[in-house]
């Protein structure tokens, strides 16, 4: 059949789960938070009622359960747009694909997927330990041009690629945005704005240890863009989600303010107040 997948394409463990995420269909709930830090999937799945699934290989550590009466999953992703490729096409091939024949399913399922995370700001009137929502992200790592059929443009995006002043890295930019379907999860958050995705910690982020940056200016101008605030993961979530055909929307804890040299003075108990917060409002 012509949509018969090669084993070289979906590569399964021997007991039929996906390749990374060593998980079956069965292992997932449709409502899926996703975090970077596999300690804080146990952090999280503690406040679950029940736990009926504890998985994990590699970084990705999966725990399943209910809260609420609501079925839910925790899941980690460790760092950067990389491993979200991984997640993001295996949790689409856990629902999407029947595994067992490799064929695609004729009915599509749409996961609701949180990402659930820590960031810092670019913008000097944000203040630490308080929720942000990303609508608009841009992505620096250039993970989107190696998917033949994404194209994304919005007003948001228009404007960034008109002034982005960066000319050798302006050809990796992609944009996204969230599902606003979502919104009302989180329309009590403090923060709601324009996020950037960046390929790594130090330079990308504007840190200088031996090695120099791009310039001393470089968060600077993203905040003069519309930039917000600045973290590893959202661009492939909200880009990949729309290609896939999911849902997704990111609530970040401000836990620095890089204009201001600010970092959160307890950021245990602004990790806490995070988790509290999310899984208060996605699951009445």
């Amino acid at each position: 059949m012509l949509n018969k997948l090669a084993a070289s394409e979906l590569v399964l463990n021997e007991d039929g789960s996906v390749y990374h995420l060593n998980l079956l269909p069965e292992d997932i709930a449709d409502k899926i938070i996703l975090v970077g830090d596999p300690d804080r999937v146990a952090k999280v799945s503690k406040y679950f009622d029940t736990v009926e699934i504890k998985k994990n290989k590699r970084e990705f550590y999966t725990h399943t359960g209910t809260l609420r009466g609501e079925r839910i999953t925790v899941m980690s992703t460790g760092i950067g747009t990389e491993n979200i490729d991984i997640v993001m096409n295996e949790l689409d091939a856990l629902v999407n694909i029947d595994l067992k024949n490799k064929e695609f399913k004729t009915e599509h399922k749409a996961l609701e997927l949180f990402r659930m995370g820590t960031c810092g700001s670019v913008n000097p009137d944000v203040q630490v330990d308080n929720m942000l929502v990303t609508q608009n992200v841009v992505g620096l790592d250039g993970l989107m041009h190696f998917y033949q059929d994404y194209n994304f443009e919005n007003e948001f995006s228009k404007n960034f690629l008109e002034k982005f002043p960066y000319e050798r890295i302006k050809p990796m930019l992609y944009f996204s945005d969230w599902a606003e379907e979502m919104g009302d999860y989180y329309k009590d958050a403090k923060y709601h704005g324009n996020t950037a995705t960046f390929p790594g910690f130090y330079a990308p982020q504007g840190r200088q240890l031996r090695l120099k940056a791009v310039d001393d200016k470089f968060l600077e101008t993203l905040n003069d863009l519309g930039i917000t605030n600045f973290e590893m993961e959202t661009s492939a979530i909200y880009a990949l989600s729309k290609l896939l055909g999911h849902k997704a929307i990111t609530v970040n804890n401000v836990i620095a303010n890089r204009r201001r040299g600010e970092f959160s003075a307890d950021h245990h108990a602004s990790e806490k107040n995070l988790i509290d917060w999310v899984l208060e409002r996605i699951i009445k």
